[in-house]
Protein backbone atom coordinates (compact mmCIF):
# COMPACT_ATOMS: atom_id res chain seq x y z
CA UNK A 1 0.00 0.00 0.00
CA UNK A 2 1.46 3.11 -0.98
CA UNK A 3 1.75 6.36 1.86
CA UNK A 4 0.23 9.33 0.52
CA UNK A 5 3.33 11.97 1.09
CA UNK A 6 0.90 14.52 2.28
CA UNK A 7 -0.70 12.52 4.35
CA UNK A 8 2.16 11.74 5.90
CA UNK A 9 3.63 14.79 6.14
CA UNK A 10 0.67 16.72 7.47
CA UNK A 11 -0.21 14.17 10.16
CA UNK A 12 3.70 14.46 11.39
CA UNK A 13 3.42 18.43 11.20
CA UNK A 14 -0.15 18.40 13.03
CA UNK A 15 1.29 15.76 15.84
CA UNK A 16 4.75 17.87 16.20
CA UNK A 17 4.70 18.75 19.96
CA UNK A 18 6.65 22.40 20.32
CA UNK A 19 7.10 22.24 23.98
CA UNK A 20 9.90 19.18 23.49
CA UNK A 21 12.46 21.48 21.54
CA UNK A 22 13.69 24.62 21.24
CA UNK A 23 12.36 26.75 18.35
CA UNK A 24 14.87 26.38 16.17
CA UNK A 25 15.19 22.58 16.39
CA UNK A 26 11.59 22.85 15.65
CA UNK A 27 12.01 25.02 12.45
CA UNK A 28 14.49 22.05 11.52
CA UNK A 29 11.83 18.95 11.80
CA UNK A 30 9.13 21.55 10.39
CA UNK A 31 11.88 21.63 7.21
CA UNK A 32 13.02 18.15 7.11
CA UNK A 33 9.02 17.22 7.05
CA UNK A 34 8.47 19.16 3.93
CA UNK A 35 11.66 18.10 2.22
CA UNK A 36 10.97 14.49 3.19
CA UNK A 37 7.30 14.95 0.86
CA UNK A 38 9.09 16.19 -1.86
CA UNK A 39 10.97 13.41 -3.58
CA UNK A 40 13.06 15.72 -6.08
CA UNK A 41 13.58 18.22 -3.20
CA UNK A 42 17.79 17.56 -1.63
CA UNK A 43 17.91 21.37 0.23
CA UNK A 44 15.81 22.51 2.42
CA UNK A 45 15.72 26.61 4.05
CA UNK A 46 13.52 28.80 5.85
CA UNK A 47 13.61 32.27 5.66
CA UNK A 48 13.12 34.54 8.29
CA UNK A 49 13.50 38.22 9.23
CA UNK A 50 17.17 38.16 11.39
CA UNK A 51 18.14 40.24 14.29
CA UNK A 52 18.94 43.07 11.99
CA UNK A 53 15.38 43.26 10.15
CA UNK A 54 16.93 41.94 7.02
CA UNK A 55 15.60 38.21 5.70
CA UNK A 56 17.96 35.45 6.03
CA UNK A 57 17.86 31.32 6.40
CA UNK A 58 17.30 31.05 9.76
CA UNK A 59 16.98 27.39 9.17
CA UNK A 60 18.20 24.80 6.62
CA UNK A 61 18.91 21.27 6.06
CA UNK A 62 22.22 21.72 3.90
CA UNK A 63 25.02 24.28 4.00
CA UNK A 64 24.61 25.11 0.25
CA UNK A 65 20.96 26.68 1.33
CA UNK A 66 22.01 30.01 3.15
CA UNK A 67 24.30 30.74 0.45
CA UNK A 68 22.14 30.33 -2.14
CA UNK A 69 19.68 32.66 -0.73
CA UNK A 70 22.45 35.17 0.11
CA UNK A 71 21.92 35.87 -3.85
CA UNK A 72 18.42 36.89 -3.58
CA UNK A 73 19.22 38.89 -0.02
CA UNK A 74 21.51 40.46 -1.80
CA UNK A 75 19.98 42.09 -4.99
CA UNK A 76 16.31 41.92 -2.71
CA UNK A 77 15.38 39.73 -5.68
CA UNK A 78 14.31 36.36 -5.85
CA UNK A 79 11.59 33.29 -5.73
CA UNK A 80 11.47 33.01 -1.74
CA UNK A 81 11.64 36.74 -1.29
CA UNK A 82 8.60 36.73 -3.96
CA UNK A 83 6.77 34.05 -2.37
CA UNK A 84 6.81 36.09 1.17
CA UNK A 85 5.87 39.31 -0.05
CA UNK A 86 3.22 38.52 -2.52
CA UNK A 87 2.06 35.50 0.05
CA UNK A 88 1.92 32.83 -2.73
CA UNK A 89 4.16 29.75 -4.08
CA UNK A 90 6.66 30.48 -6.41
CA UNK A 91 7.86 27.83 -8.52
CA UNK A 92 11.11 27.75 -11.04
CA UNK A 93 10.69 24.77 -13.34
CA UNK A 94 14.20 25.79 -15.38
CA UNK A 95 17.07 27.92 -13.59
CA UNK A 96 18.44 28.87 -17.36
CA UNK A 97 15.00 30.34 -17.67
CA UNK A 98 15.02 32.64 -14.62
CA UNK A 99 17.93 34.88 -14.92
CA UNK A 100 15.66 37.44 -16.50
CA UNK A 101 13.68 38.10 -12.93
CA UNK A 102 16.05 36.56 -10.75
CA UNK A 103 19.18 37.44 -12.15
CA UNK A 104 21.80 37.16 -9.13
CA UNK A 105 19.70 34.07 -7.43
CA UNK A 106 19.58 32.02 -10.38
CA UNK A 107 23.33 32.49 -10.94
CA UNK A 108 24.20 31.44 -7.70
CA UNK A 109 21.76 28.40 -7.37
CA UNK A 110 23.70 27.12 -10.86
CA UNK A 111 26.83 27.41 -9.00
CA UNK A 112 25.44 25.26 -6.76
CA UNK A 113 23.97 22.58 -9.25
CA UNK A 114 20.56 23.47 -8.46
CA UNK A 115 18.21 23.75 -11.59
CA UNK A 116 14.64 23.68 -9.68
CA UNK A 117 13.25 25.55 -6.85
CA UNK A 118 9.69 25.60 -4.71
CA UNK A 119 9.37 28.65 -2.14
CA UNK A 120 6.05 28.47 -0.19
CA UNK A 121 4.61 31.39 1.79
CA UNK A 122 4.71 31.30 5.40
CA UNK A 123 1.76 33.27 6.99
CA UNK A 124 0.21 33.70 10.24
CA UNK A 125 -2.62 36.12 11.88
CA UNK A 126 -2.85 37.15 8.73
CA UNK A 127 0.56 38.45 7.65
CA UNK A 128 3.83 36.93 6.13
CA UNK A 129 6.26 35.53 8.14
CA UNK A 130 8.50 33.95 6.37
CA UNK A 131 8.95 31.28 3.52
CA UNK A 132 9.89 27.54 3.18
CA UNK A 133 12.36 26.68 0.15
CA UNK A 134 12.74 23.59 -1.47
CA UNK A 135 15.51 23.42 -3.98
CA UNK A 136 16.19 20.22 -6.71
CA UNK A 137 19.77 19.24 -8.69
CA UNK A 138 16.86 18.13 -11.92
CA UNK A 139 15.21 20.58 -14.01
CA UNK A 140 11.05 20.06 -13.22
CA UNK A 141 12.22 18.84 -10.05
CA UNK A 142 8.24 20.04 -9.17
CA UNK A 143 5.04 18.98 -10.19
CA UNK A 144 1.37 21.18 -9.56
CA UNK A 145 0.91 18.44 -7.14
CA UNK A 146 4.06 19.26 -5.33
CA UNK A 147 3.11 22.82 -5.48
CA UNK A 148 -0.34 21.53 -3.63
CA UNK A 149 1.54 19.69 -1.13
CA UNK A 150 3.80 22.08 -0.21
CA UNK A 151 0.69 25.03 -0.16
CA UNK A 152 -1.11 22.81 2.51
CA UNK A 153 2.39 21.94 4.77
CA UNK A 154 3.43 25.77 4.75
CA UNK A 155 -0.31 26.50 6.24
CA UNK A 156 0.06 23.45 8.85
CA UNK A 157 3.87 24.54 9.46
CA UNK A 158 2.97 27.89 9.85
CA UNK A 159 0.75 27.11 12.28
CA UNK A 160 3.32 25.15 14.15
CA UNK A 161 5.67 27.66 13.72
CA UNK A 162 3.37 30.26 15.45
CA UNK A 163 2.37 28.02 18.53
CA UNK A 164 6.24 27.07 18.87
CA UNK A 165 7.39 31.02 18.81
CA UNK A 166 4.13 31.78 20.93
CA UNK A 167 5.03 28.92 23.86
CA UNK A 168 8.51 30.11 23.73
CA UNK A 169 7.88 33.44 24.09
CA UNK A 170 4.74 32.45 27.04
CA UNK A 171 7.99 30.36 28.60
CA UNK A 172 10.53 33.35 28.97
CA UNK A 173 8.47 35.53 30.08
CA UNK A 174 7.15 33.21 32.56
CA UNK A 175 10.88 32.08 33.52
CA UNK A 176 11.22 36.25 33.74
CA UNK A 177 8.71 36.75 36.30
CA UNK A 178 9.63 33.73 37.97
CA UNK A 179 12.68 34.85 38.50
CA UNK A 180 11.80 38.53 39.32
CA UNK A 181 9.88 37.08 42.47
CA UNK A 182 12.85 35.27 43.39
CA UNK A 183 14.66 38.23 43.33
CA UNK A 184 12.11 40.32 45.14
CA UNK A 185 11.91 37.34 47.71
CA UNK A 186 15.63 37.65 48.80
CA UNK A 187 15.77 41.08 48.73
CA UNK A 188 13.04 41.47 51.46
CA UNK A 189 14.59 38.65 53.05
CA UNK A 190 18.19 40.53 53.06
CA UNK A 191 16.03 43.52 54.12
CA UNK A 192 14.59 41.66 57.22
CA UNK A 193 17.90 40.34 58.09
CA UNK A 194 19.69 44.70 57.64
CA UNK A 195 16.55 45.86 59.84
CA UNK A 196 17.29 42.94 62.62
CA UNK A 197 20.83 43.95 62.84
CA UNK A 198 19.89 47.31 63.13
CA UNK A 199 17.08 48.07 65.14
CA UNK A 200 16.68 51.87 64.14
CA UNK A 201 16.86 50.96 60.29
CA UNK A 202 13.45 50.92 58.69
CA UNK A 203 12.74 49.31 55.29
CA UNK A 204 13.36 52.08 53.18
CA UNK A 205 17.07 52.22 54.55
CA UNK A 206 18.01 48.85 54.81
CA UNK A 207 16.68 48.94 50.51
CA UNK A 208 19.02 52.18 50.66
CA UNK A 209 21.85 50.34 51.76
CA UNK A 210 21.61 47.74 49.07
CA UNK A 211 20.87 49.85 46.40
CA UNK A 212 24.53 51.60 47.19
CA UNK A 213 26.04 48.47 47.71
CA UNK A 214 25.19 47.39 44.64
CA UNK A 215 26.09 50.32 42.73
CA UNK A 216 29.16 50.35 44.56
CA UNK A 217 30.25 47.13 43.69
CA UNK A 218 28.63 47.35 40.39
CA UNK A 219 26.89 43.94 41.65
CA UNK A 220 23.57 43.20 41.14
CA UNK A 221 20.90 44.31 43.61
CA UNK A 222 19.32 40.82 43.88
CA UNK A 223 23.69 39.35 44.60
CA UNK A 224 24.23 41.41 46.92
CA UNK A 225 20.73 40.55 48.56
CA UNK A 226 21.66 36.95 48.23
CA UNK A 227 24.55 37.60 49.76
CA UNK A 228 23.27 39.14 53.07
CA UNK A 229 20.65 35.86 53.38
CA UNK A 230 24.38 33.87 52.84
CA UNK A 231 25.54 35.31 55.41
CA UNK A 232 28.56 36.58 53.49
CA UNK A 233 27.66 40.72 55.15
CA UNK A 234 27.92 44.04 52.68
CA UNK A 235 31.59 45.04 51.38
CA UNK A 236 33.28 46.60 54.52
CA UNK A 237 33.47 49.51 52.23
CA UNK A 238 31.62 52.50 53.27
CA UNK A 239 27.58 51.83 52.36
Amino acid sequence: MTIDPRAQALRALATFVVAEAPIGDTLLRVSQITQEAMPAAELAGISLLGDNGKPTTAIFTDMDAPEIDAGQYESGRGPCLDAWRQQRVIRIDEMDKASGDYREFARTAQAHGVKSTLSLPLHAANRGVGALNLYARVDHGFSEDDEAIGADLAAVAAIVLANASDYWEALKLSEQLTEAMRSRAVIEQAKGMLMAQSPNLDADGAFDLLRRASQRENVKLRDIALRIVEHKGLSTGHA
